[in-house]
């Protein structure tokens, strides 16, 4: 068998075949065959985008998976105190790719037993603004600032926030929404670095590392105090109107 050629697709053919071809083209009258040629220069530059392209691919930020590394991260965390009354670690749920987050202060009992946030009375109250918002629950992302229920359902300590607090900022930076709520004193406090009473802080937007924050009244608040609804009802159309 004659040298073999490789061709630009990466065929092999012979020098012979390749012989009996311009053959036949010239019985058929051609005086030359248009053929654009490809310089060396030409294969590199193509070879180097496809190796680009493949690159560029496989360094896409892929939110699930970085969440559930984060969540493989947490493990039975036995970081704080929380973890000897807990029955379940309440990670969070929602799209991965959300563009709108809201984050609580922690589970209570309902949320302890299924291992989800805001899934009693406060979350079913939850639900239905974020209905009203537009949305539905698996188009945004719920988690709290503190993964483990206190007891009683007293608020979370500062110990027992620092302890947990890393990996809430670890979902907000996989997450990167457009905007955050934050429900309740305890989550916005902590996420904007503030003693300022809910009350005072709720209405207008703060910076979270160039994330627009909202702080509103908690669901569990607002079973209690149902004359706020209507404030955190005008809290929401802020956010629908920053998200436009």
């Amino acid at each position: 068998m004659g040298r073999t050629v490789k061709t630009v697709n990466s065929e092999r053919i012979t020098l012979k075949e390749l012989k009996k071809a311009l053959e036949f083209y010239e019985e058929l009258g051609f005086e030359y065959l248009p053929i654009k040629t490809v310089t060396s220069y030409e294969l590199g530059v193509r070879s180097k985008n496809k190796d680009s392209e493949r690159r560029s691919a496989s360094d896409r930020p892929n939110p699930e998976l970085d969440l559930k590394a984060l969540r493989e991260k947490i493990g039975d965390c036995q970081r704080c105190k929380l973890s000897v009354s807990r029955m379940n670690i309440v990670f969070g749920e929602g799209n991965p790719q959300a563009k709108l987050m809201f984050i609580g202060e922690g589970p209570g009992r309902d949320e302890d037993i299924q291992g989800r946030p805001f899934v009693g009375d406060a979350g079913k109250l939850l639900t239905r603004l974020i209905e009203k918002m537009g949305f539905k629950r698996e188009d945004v992302y719920i988690a709290n600032i503190v993964k483990c229920r206190p007891p009683m359902n007293r608020e979370p300590e500062e110990d027992e926030i620092n302890a947990c607090k890393p990996f809430i900022e670890e979902q907000i930076k996989i997450i990167n929404p457009r905007v955050i709520i934050s429900l309740g004193k305890i989550s916005a406090q902590n996420l904007i670095n503030t003693k300022v009473p809910i009350s005072k802080l709720r209405g207008r937007f703060y910076d979270y590392i160039d994330i627009p924050l909202m702080p509103t009244f908690h669901p569990a608040y607002l079973l209690r105090n149902p004359k706020d609804k209507q404030l955190t009802w005008e809290d929401a159309q802020k956010v629908l109107e920053k998200l436009k």
